[in-house]
């Protein structure tokens, strides 16, 4: 069994598990809100498409630049103060939507999403490595398909919850977005600067929940795991190397990583976009990021049922990437509103990479795996990179063009599965 260290002693005895769902629930709800704050903000700050996907750019570089020190942190704190610090700044990064709606300044905006992306940093390098390494390896993309379901289930409700929160009927979008068209300097000002004030409410809301999910985990018995005696993995080789940078497949696994990112963020977080270019109105295209992650809830359960009975991780991998494949061809090639049924259809190809990556990509790492976490957790910088190339395409020639970008990834995904995961170790 894992060693756990007992350094919590408290009344409350909920499962490690549980309070890790939980997590995983809030990863969900902060993550793919963006879906909706990205034609939001592309309405309220009068944006192109390459800077409304500045939004994705603001929250996922900051997995990039916060990763190391989260696991600097992780390394003095242990896991369960690193989450209680986490959630403390997640709900700072939060505070800062007040400001930003009262002014309608979009870089304010920018700077609460990057905050709350660093506190989701920590949070992730503490859970990943967590979930994974409590039982078994070859069962380990079971425990994070659990928790991946726990994230979609926040993510397919986030924006809907969103947009009711902040909007007053249906076809209010709908009717602004024509209004605005017409109307004189000052009244679009005006609208603009209430649709912008619109976001306080829930963003406090959020804040305050943060604050209490700090004292939950506080009082909350979750035990550490001590990392330098993790016997399951079936082949240890850390005793045989010096630092993390000696480990060539957890290198390429947070490459692989920033290509599975890349896919998964830009499928759910171009969507309402691309449907509206295809001729939906906001009513029906501010949907289909809920579509998309409802399908990828489905494809979670059957990694839940499948891993490892019927198909291994890495095989998980090399299938899903060949699925991606072949979306992305449909997408691209058929015509008129059908092409966006493919882009939610990714979801599909999507749903299980996340969880079959950590295993193979920090199997073996022993005493390094908080810096393997880490490492992977840079990779996330996927979601910042892929909708900037794909905005960048979008305006330069149309938006069903710009995801050309996901066959680059796919072909990374495919070739980790295939080969790059026994780089540097010897698999059985």
């Amino acid at each position: 069994m894992i060693e756990l260290t007992k350094r919590y002693h408290s009344p409350f005895r909920l499962p490690p598990i549980f309070i890790m769902g939980i997590m995983f629930f809030v990863f969900g709800f902060v993550s793919w809100i963006n879906a909706i704050l990205i034609p939001y903000f592309k309405m309220v700050c009068e944006l192109t498409a390459l800077q409304s996907m500045m939004v994705a750019f603001a929250f996922y570089i900051s997995y990039f630049i916060m990763a190391l020190p989260s696991s600097w942190i992780l390394q003095k704190t242990g896991f369960k103060n690193g989450m209680i610090i986490g959630l403390f700044i997640m709900a700072v990064g939060a505070l800062f939507f007040i400001p930003a709606a009262f002014t309608r300044m979009y870089p304010l905006f920018l700077i609460g999403l990057f905050i709350q992306a660093t506190g989701l940093t920590i949070l992730q390098s503490a859970s990943n490595p967590y979930v994974t390494i409590l039982g078994p390896m070859e069962s380990a993309a079971k425990r994070i398909s659990i928790m991946g379901i726990c994230n979609k289930v926040a993510g397919a409700i986030a924006p809907v919850i969103l947009i009711q929160s902040i909007t007053k009927g249906p076809d209010e979008i709908d009717q602004l977005q024509m209004h605005l068209k017409t109307a004189a300097f000052e009244l679009k000002i005006t609208i603009l600067d209430q649709l912008g004030t619109r976001l306080i409410i829930p963003y406090v809301f959020m804040m305050v929940v943060f604050l209490l999910l700090c004292v939950l985990i506080k009082y909350t018995h979750l035990p550490d795991i001590d990392e330098t005696k993790i016997p399951d993995s079936k082949e240890d080789i850390s005793y045989q190397r010096k630092n993390i940078f000696s480990f060539p497949y957890a290198w390429l696994g947070a490459i692989t990583m920033f290509c599975i990112v890349g896919v998964e963020v830009l499928s759910v977080d171009s969507i309402i976009n691309y449907a509206q270019f295809k001729g939906y109105s906001f009513k029906d295209a501010k949907y289909f990021a809920t579509y998309t992650l409802i399908i990828m809830i489905i494809g979670y359960l059957c990694g839940i049922i499948a891993i490892p009975k019927l198909i291994i991780q890495r095989k998980v991998l090399q299938l899903c990437a060949v699925i991606g494949f072949f979306f992305t061809i449909l997408i691209i090639v058929v015509p008129g509103q059908y092409s966006v049924w493919f882009v939610s259809l990714l979801g599909i190809a999507n749903a299980l990479l996340w969880p079959s990556i950590w295993p193979l990509a920090i199997d073996g790492l022993g005493k390094f795996t908080k810096q393997g976490s880490a490492l992977l957790i840079m990779g996330v910088a996927g979601g910042a990179i892929t909708p900037l190339l794909y905005g960048m395409i979008s305006d330069a020639q149309n938006p069903q063009i710009g995801y050309v970008i996901l066959f680059p990834l796919y072909g990374m995904i495919l070739f980790y599965g295939s080969k790059g995961y026994r780089w540097g170790k010897q698999v059985q």
